[in-house]
């Protein structure tokens, strides 16, 4: 049981590291207009109020994925925000708006964390298994984390792409295991078998996500 909680807390943290990269981006842009004291308040309001937000619609998404068949609706979801984020090279980043007001641009910060941070609501609701707790320690762990190295971790990702695989393979592990944890798929394998979720997910995410980057740069060559 204690393993258990130390892989779902090292998986929220993961998620939270690779599609969290962007939350830093957003409060430097939505708050550069400001004098420098204003500056670090909307960082400081923006981030608490953008992780108490999503802190409860995760809790939200928890509750929901009890609900049959919801699970594995969001087991398939999180398989595709993997495949997308393997193939996301090319797309280009969102626009936000700097502020001249403090709370226009804390607003901001805080609108855009919930648009942009969807993927990563439903990634942690399915990491958590259930537990609103970790999903609130998980969070609080990787606030410093997303805000101090969310710049480096995207330089690494851009730098070395084979880290944006790994990526892609940690949300497919996850989504493999809201897969196996559907209960109303239990009846027709052996339990034994459920590890095979999350790893088969892993593997097909790196495949498919390696044959469409590579089918793309042959389109692009030609």
């Amino acid at each position: 049981m204690v393993d258990e909680y130390i892989v779902s807390i090292l998986l929220i943290i993961g998620i939270d590291v690779i599609l969290g990269g962007d939350n830093a981006v957003v409060i430097a842009l939505a708050s550069r207009n400001l004098p420098e004291q204003k500056r670090n308040i909307a960082i400081v309001l923006g981030t608490a109020l953008a992780i108490a937000v999503r802190i409860l619609l995760t809790a939200a998404v928890v509750w929901l994925l009890t609900v049959p068949f919801l699970q594995l609706a969001g087991g398939l979801i999180l398989f595709w925000i993997a495949l997308k984020l393997i193939g996301q090279k090319d797309e280009k980043p969102a626009t936000i708006k700097a502020e001249p007001s403090l709370w226009k641009a804390v607003r901001t910060i805080v609108a855009a964390d919930i648009v942009m941070g969807m993927d990563n609501v439903i990634a942690i609701a399915g990491a958590a298994q259930g537990h609103i707790g970790l999903v609130v320690f998980g969070f609080l762990c990787s606030v410093p984390i997303i805000i101090v190295g969310s710049k480096i971790i995207l330089y690494a990702m851009e730098r070395f792409p084979f880290l944006i695989y790994i990526g892609g393979a940690l949300l497919a592990y996850t989504a493999g295991k809201m897969i196996a944890a559907e209960e109303q798929l239990r009846p027709f394998y052996d339990p034994r078998w459920e590890l095979l979720f999350p790893l088969s997910a892993a593997i097909l995410a790196v495949v498919l996500g390696f044959a469409a980057n590579r089918r793309a740069r042959t389109v692009k060559w030609h």
